[in-house]
C-alpha cells in the first residue's frame, strides 16, 4: 500500500513540475547589473542606454537622444537559456573595442553601418546577439559598452511629465497608430503581421522587428523624422518608391540579424517637414508593408 502511495506521489509530482511555468529571468538582478530599471514589453525586459554625451546635428537640427542616439540591450527567456539582442550607438573609433569585448565574450556581431547622413558627429550602429545565462550575458553586455563613452551610471530621474505637443496627434492621426512620448520624441512602433523566427524561437517585436518612426519638433512648425521600416525583399523597392515620391530621403539599407526567417530589411529613412506632409509620406510607406 505504502509502494502505491508512494508512486501516486512521483506521478502527481512529475504532473506538477509539467505544469509549471518555466523560470523566467531575474529583472531586479538585471536591473542591479546594468545599474538601471529595464522596461517589461510583454516577454521582453528591455534597456536603454540613450547617448545623452553626444551632441549631434543633422542638416541645422538638433538630435535628441530619442530620436536616433539611443543604444539599447533586450533580454527574453528564461535565467538559464536567454537571448540579448540590441543596437549600440557608437562614435567611430569606438567600434573596434566594443566588437573586440563583445566577441571574447562569444556575443555574435550581427550588423555595423550607418542610419544615418550627414550626422554630426558621425557615428555608427553595431548590431549584437547572445545566447546563454542572463546574469553572465548581462555582464559581458556591460563589460563591452564600458570600453565607450556611452552613460553607464544610474540615469537622472526622469522629468516631470509633459503635455503631448500639437504634432504628436497629427501623427499619430495620420498614420493610424499611437506612440508614446517622452523626451521631446514621440515613438511609434508598428508590428509585423507574421511571426520572425530565428532558430527556432519566435522573435517579439521589442527585439527589433517592428516597424520603428520617431518623431520630434525641428523648428518653425516642422518635425524631423527617422527610423526604419522592416521590411520584406518584395517591400524594399515599393517603400523606397513610396518614401522617395513624398521627399523622404532614404539614407540605409541593409540587415541587422543574420539567420532570421522570413528574410528581413532594415531601411532608415529622414525627413524634415510639416507634421502633416511627412506623416503621409510615412503613411504612404506603410501602406506598402505587411503590419498588423
Amino acid at each position: 500500500m505504502n509502494s502505491i502511495k508512494t508512486f501516486a506521489l512521483l506521478v502527481a509530482c512529475f504532473l506538477i513540475s509539467l505544469a509549471a511555468p518555466a523560470q523566467g529571468l531575474d529583472t531586479a538582478k538585471l536591473d542591479q547589473i546594468l545599474g538601471r530599471p529595464g522596461q517589461k514589453l510583454g516577454e521582453v525586459y528591455k534597456f536603454g542606454f540613450p547617448r545623452t554625451d553626444l551632441h549631434m546635428t543633422l542638416h541645422g537640427v538638433a538630435i535628441k537622444p530619442g530620436l536616433a542616439l539611443g543604444s539599447w540591450a533586450a533580454f527574453a527567456g528564461s535565467e538559464n537559456n536567454a537571448t540579448v539582442m540590441g543596437d549600440l550607438v557608437l562614435l567611430q573609433d569606438e567600434v573596434g573595442g566594443v566588437m573586440s569585448k563583445l566577441r571574447e565574450k562569444g556575443i555574435e556581431i550581427t550588423a555595423v553601418h550607418n542610419h544615418l547622413l550627414d550626422e554630426m558627429p558621425h557615428v555608427m550602429y553595431m548590431h549584437y546577439m547572445g545566447h546563454g545565462n542572463a546574469e553572465e550575458l548581462a555582464e559581458s553586455f556591460k563589460a563591452a559598452l564600458a570600453t565607450s563613452k556611452t552613460p553607464m551610471g544610474k540615469p537622472a530621474p526622469a522629468p516631470k511629465a509633459v503635455a503631448e505637443p500639437a504634432f504628436a496627434k497629427t501623427v499619430e492621426e495620420a498614420l493610424g497608430h499611437k506612440g508614446g512620448f517622452a523626451g521631446g520624441v514621440l515613438a511609434i512602433g508598428i508590428p509585423r503581421a507574421e511571426a520572425i523566427k530565428m532558430d527556432g524561437m519566435t522573435v517579439p517585436p521589442p527585439m527589433g522587428v517592428a516597424e520603428s518612426l520617431n518623431f520630434q519638433e525641428a523648428g518653425a512648425g516642422k518635425v524631423a523624422a527617422t527610423g526604419d521600416f522592416v521590411l520584406t525583399a518584395d517591400e524594399v523597392n515599393p517603400v523606397m518608391s513610396a518614401l522617395l515620391a513624398h521627399g523622404i530621403k532614404v539614407t540605409a539599407l541593409h540587415n541587422h540579424m543574420l539567420t532570421e526567417e522570413p528574410r528581413l530589411f532594415f531601411m532608415h529613412f529622414w525627413a524634415v517637414g510639416s507634421a502633416e506632409s511627412v506623416a503621409q509620406g510615412l503613411k504612404a510607406a506603410l501602406d506598402k508593408v505587411h503590419t498588423k
